[in-house]
């Protein structure tokens, strides 16, 4: 979703793979109950406090820049999601996964618990509102579920099913559970595939996106 012109509020919307393939259920499953802002377009390098005009065009440079257009690949977007934090915050938080990347064997799991720094004074903490980690190609894994978060959106996220199609999934939890697929199919000559993880802080904002890969061994 994005805006057509920063004027006036026009607002473009285009559903994601995902989305898509949710509505195309017609059984429910398509909800929107929440939305995100984002500030991707945005380089705040070009905010001028020494613009000859005065302070009522500091940002004008930043105003007059091509706002980013709605476009259908979920893990293009939105990377850089707006935030509210406490006041008097001097460091962004940050994520730690304990992994740089993450390679699995045909059918072997793995538990990621991940860790947020410099967030509510503290240098390590786990989040109480959990973490939304988002697997790029759902196909690469038997299963993807999240962990530790009993709320109706998570539960609705931990048992959405994919069509095998080429779509992501998310999932909510404080601890977030992968198991690579045992299918041969997707490999065809390959002997690896490739994703991606991106797990976001749900109170912090903090986000990290990590390469995966599965490994053929049947």
């Amino acid at each position: 979703m994005g805006y057509l012109d920063n004027s006036i509020i026009t607002v473009d919307a285009i559903l994601t793979k995902k989305g898509r393939e949710l509505l195309a259920r017609g059984d429910g499953s398509f909800k929107i109950t929440q939305f995100a802002l984002a500030d991707d377009e945005i380089d705040y390098t070009l905010y001028n406090p020494s613009h000859p005009s005065g302070s009522a065009l500091y940002g004008e440079a930043i105003e007059n820049m091509p706002l980013l257009e709605a476009f259908a690949d979920e893990t293009q977007i939105m990377k850089y999601k707006l935030t509210t934090l406490p006041r008097g915050t001097s460091k962004l938080p940050i994520l730690d996964l304990g992994f740089s990347s993450i390679t699995l064997k045909q059918g072997a799991s793995l538990a990621v618990t991940p860790q947020t720094l410099n967030y509510l004074g503290a240098t390590t903490i786990f989040e109480n509102e959990g973490y939304t980690a988002t697997i790029a190609d759902t196909r690469v894994l038997n299963s993807f579920t999240g962990v530790g978060i009993n709320t109706e959106e998570a539960e609705r996220l931990n048992t959405t099913t994919t069509l095998g199609t080429n779509v992501s999934k998310t999932v909510i939890g404080t601890t977030i559970n992968l198991t690579a697929t045992a299918v041969n199919t997707l490999f065809g000559s390959r002997t690896q595939l490739q994703t991606t993880l991106t797990v976001i802080g749900r109170g912090s904002g903090a986000r990290l996106t990590i390469p995966v890969s599965i490994t053929k061994t049947n």
